[in-house]
């Protein structure tokens, strides 16, 4: 190997402390707005639905246009990434969730709330080949690990603060009020993002020292990746993930507070609560992913628990104050898990894995909230309240299942 080519860029060589901890903290926030207009409708269901007159499969076909686009947008982002960088596409990303937010609230109707939701899908699907490749590429290997954690924290943070800051605004003033409240809030991270602009290298600088045969083979066929069986399990695994995730988020604490007279104040805490609880788990589930060998274990293990966490609230007599608690534990456990599962798929994945890799992969997140909405929707207009939490029960089985079977895929082309 020539000297040109085995000595690193000076942007590629490790960050300081300070460096990563900034990088960090800019791909978090940014993280955090795309998670937040993951639920910027769903909290306002009730005041939406009687605003247009609309049924909840409605409501919730909304949802699936959003992660439609979003998953078409996620996997075209990658290669975008790849030749561009990350710097333009995560801008042009919050600018449109800003746009969205402004244009909900201030939708004359439902065919305008359809028309921003393909905006806000548009700019949602930037974010993960974004985030993954600031990160895999700028952030030191031995904090790679506190990279991952901080990224999914802050995901998980934007969740929940999306029905604490929506659903009292909608409660005391109006849910377009709640909704323009979000398009400020994401346009000041939007300022921020802009302002650190330069903790984002340029594409030359994060092109990775790679072997003149691999770079060739790339070159020749950049859709080779999509051979690799590992690719294609861990792209499942996300899917049946969010598919039981998005029942949480839309519906099973409106399902909740049918089943046991929850009060509507508390509806908004269940989803908040769930959230803090994944957020505070997987601060512990850090510590749980320190063996490799038992990450499987730990995640099947982690939602096996929440499946008889949704059992109990589809058929047990509850009383109301008990439900936000139990949604508690089960953020708990999913989370403890969240750390042993991106372990278990960074070891699932091609080594020189890129955009186009995490593109594909995490698009599985947008099917599966895309799918889930249309099923779940009409199991609420139905009023099988119990259906609600017996299919999310059955849902996370199968991610136990899927669990398992993730590290027995092959992870090469031969």
């Amino acid at each position: 190997m020539s000297t040109a080519q085995a000595t690193p860029h000076p942007a590629q060589l490790p960050g300081s402390l300070k460096q990563d901890v900034h990088l960090i903290s800019l791909v978090g926030v940014a993280h955090m707005m795309s998670h937040f207009s993951q639920l910027m409708l769903a909290p306002l269901f009730p005041w939406l639905k009687d605003a247009f007159a609309v049924s909840y499969a409605e409501l919730g076909f909304l949802m699936t246009l959003f992660f439609v686009v979003s998953c078409v947008v996620q996997t075209a982002s990658g290669f975008w990434v790849d030749r561009m960088g990350p710097r333009p596409v995560l801008l042009l990303g919050l600018a449109l969730l800003a746009l969205a937010a402004f244009g909900f609230a201030l939708s004359p109707s439902y065919a305008w709330m359809m028309v921003f939701a393909v905006v806000a899908g548009t700019g949602n699907g930037v974010f993960h080949p974004v985030d993954y490749t600031l990160i895999n590429k700028q952030v030191s290997p031995p904090r790679l690990g506190h990279a991952y954690s901080a990224h999914g924290i802050t995901g998980t943070l934007g969740w929940a603060v999306a029905p604490i800051l929506l659903v009292p605004i909608a409660v005391h003033v109006s849910w377009r009020a709640a909704l323009g409240a979000s398009g400020v809030l994401i346009t000041l991270v939007l300022a921020g993002v802009w302002f650190y602009r330069h903790l984002m290298r340029e594409p030359a600088a994060l092109a990775p020292a790679r072997h003149s045969e691999q770079a060739a083979s790339d070159l020749a066929d950049p859709f080779a990746f999509l051979r690799i069986p590992a690719v294609w399990m861990c792209f499942t695994f996300f899917f049946i993930f969010a598919m039981s995730l998005s029942v949480i988020q839309a519906f099973a604490p409106g399902a909740a507070r049918e089943l046991h007279d929850v009060p509507v104040t508390l509806v908004a805490v269940c989803l908040t609560t769930y959230m803090l609880a994944s957020a505070t788990g997987m601060v512990f589930g850090g510590f749980l992913a320190t063996n490799p060998e038992r990450a499987s274990r730990v995640v099947g293990a982690g939602f096996a628990v929440a499946a008889c966490v949704s059992l109990v609230l589809g058929l047990a007599p509850l009383a109301a104050w008990l439900v936000p608690v139990l949604f508690g534990v089960m953020g708990f456990v999913a989370g403890s898990a969240g750390p042993s599962r991106d372990l278990l798929v960074k070891r699932s994945t091609p080594d020189n894995a890129s955009g186009r890799v995490f593109g594909v992969v995490y698009s599985g997140l947008d099917i599966g909230q895309a799918i889930s909405p249309l099923i779940f929707g009409l199991l609420m207009d139905q009023r099988h309240f119990q259906g609600v939490f017996i299919g999310l029960a059955a849902i996370q089985g199968v991610l136990v299942l899927t669990a398992f079977r993730v590290p027995k895929a092959r992870r090469t082309l031969h």
